[in-house]
């Protein structure tokens, strides 16, 4: 049953991470594309992906069509025209401003944020946002467990309201990743896992999936070396056999982001065409080839 469910997901199309249809902006490796989010809704199909997942970050202040209600409203329009789906937030501003490490009122001011991305979801059926506690927001002591766990449990029973799941990506080792998810069993609350920074830590699919893949609600399709970089799928440490494998065995169903290395700027649909022939045919079983 699971494997059947990811060949039908592969014809049915994936989804993309926003701002790989468009060159890196200043330098960034992933942010909102300031310049180009209307081009990305357009270039979208032709890949073809289903949809994107859209990205709330710090730089893209002022312009993401998120802030405000007429912009929403807008924003609706022009995926309804591409026929493109945004089911997912990429709330990369906790990046920018961890829910960790910070005194109390600034944790509040963040949580009020969250709070505020969350009630604005049912607009463009939105239902999930993920959560990235990796790198400067990672939590990485029992306090920092705390802050998060007090932020999530603030907002958990908005998030039931408006439908919205909190999808956590972390970079915790599997029986540490699986202590904290003990501790907050709600439903709503699910794990986002990304090939990817598993590859990149040296972490075992069948040890993760094993300790929290019955929590598993979304997937970030990327490839890393061990302790290193970005890279096309297929070339990093990812274990994507025993991978696909997992998947099946938990039955996954929940959806598919392509986050994977880009190519040379300007040549992005090409690139990214490739990438998505690579992925769908690894969803079918077929070996991963580049």
């Amino acid at each position: 049953m699971g494997a059947d469910y990811l060949a039908s997901y592969a014809e049915r199309g994936l989804y993309v991470m926003q701002g790989r249809l468009s060159p890196p902006e200043e330098g960034r490796f992933q942010c909102f594309p300031r310049s180009h989010w209307e081009t990305e809704i357009r270039l979208a199909p032709q890949v073809p992906f289903r949809g994107i997942e859209w990205i709330f970050d710090l730089h893209g202040k002022g312009v993401n069509p998120l802030e405000t209600l007429r912009a929403r409203a807008e924003l609706a329009h022009k995926l309804k025209q591409s026929s493109v789906s945004v089911v997912s937030i990429c709330a990369d501003y906790f990046m920018d401003c961890p829910l960790v490490r910070i005194e109390r009122a600034l944790l509040e001011e963040r949580i009020a944020t969250l709070s505020w991305l969350i009630s604005i979801c049912p607009e463009l059926d939105i239902t999930r946002i993920v959560l990235p506690f990796v790198d400067a927001s990672r939590i990485s002591s029992s306090k920092d467990a705390e802050e998060v766990l007090f932020a999530l449990n603030h907002v958990l029973g908005q998030a039931v309201q408006c439908g919205v799941e909190l999808h956590l990506e972390a970079d915790m080792n599997p029986r540490d990743f699986k202590s904290f998810l003990d501790e907050i069993t709600h439903p709503f609350v699910k794990v986002n896992y990304d090939s990817g920074n598993s590859g990149s830590l040296g972490y075992s699919p069948i040890e993760e999936f094993a300790a929290y893949g019955d929590r598993i609600g979304s997937f970030h399709i990327k490839d890393r070396f061990l302790g290193g970089s970005t890279v096309p799928l297929g070339s990093g440490n990812v274990d994507f056999i025993n991978l696909r494998k997992a998947l099946i065995e938990i039955d996954y169903h929940g959806d598919f982001v392509m986050q994977v290395a880009r190519g040379n700027p300007g040549d992005e649909l090409n690139w990214l065409k490739h990438a998505d022939r690579v992925a769908k045919n690894w969803l079918r079983g077929k070996k991963i080839v580049n």
